[in-house]
C-alpha cells in the first residue's frame, strides 16, 4: 500500500508541476519514491537489526543506480538515490514521534 501511494502521489506531483518533459524519468523517479516509503515500512519491524535495515536500504540504492544507468544515465539516475534516502530518513523520523518507534503498530 505504502509503495503504491507513494509511487502514484509521487509521479502526479512531478507530472503536473515539475514536468521533466521525460515521462519515463517521471515514473522512474516515482518509483524510486514509491519504493522506498514500501521498504521502509516492509522494515520497520523488531525483526530487523539497523545494520540490516542500512544494508537492505543500499543494496537497494544501488539496484536503483544501477537500473537507472542502464536505461537514462548516472547523472539522471543520481536524483533516485536521494529521493530514496530522504524518503526513508522521513520514514524513521515520523516513526520515531510515536511511543511505539513505529508506524505499523
Amino acid at each position: 500500500m505504502f509503495f503504491a501511494l507513494g509511487t502514484v502521489l509521487s509521479f502526479l506531483i512531478n507530472y503536473f508541476f515539475y514536468s521533466s518533459e521525460n515521462i519515463g524519468l517521471d515514473v522512474y523517479y516515482a518509483l524510486a519514491f514509491g519504493i522506498a516509503w514500501g521498504v521502509a515500512y516492509y522494515l520497520d519491524t523488531p525483526n530487523f537489526t539497523l545494520p540490516q535495515k542500512l544494508g537492505i536500504s543500499f543494496a537497494i540504492m544501488g539496484v536503483l543506480v544501477l537500473i537507472g544507468t542502464l536505461i537514462f544515465s548516472l547523472e539522471l539516475a543520481i536524483p533516485s538515490i536521494l529521493k530514496f534516502s530522504t524518503v526513508f530518513v522521513a520514514y524513521y523520523l515520523l516513526a520515531s514521534f510515536r511511543a511505539s518507534k513505529s508506524l505499523r503498530s
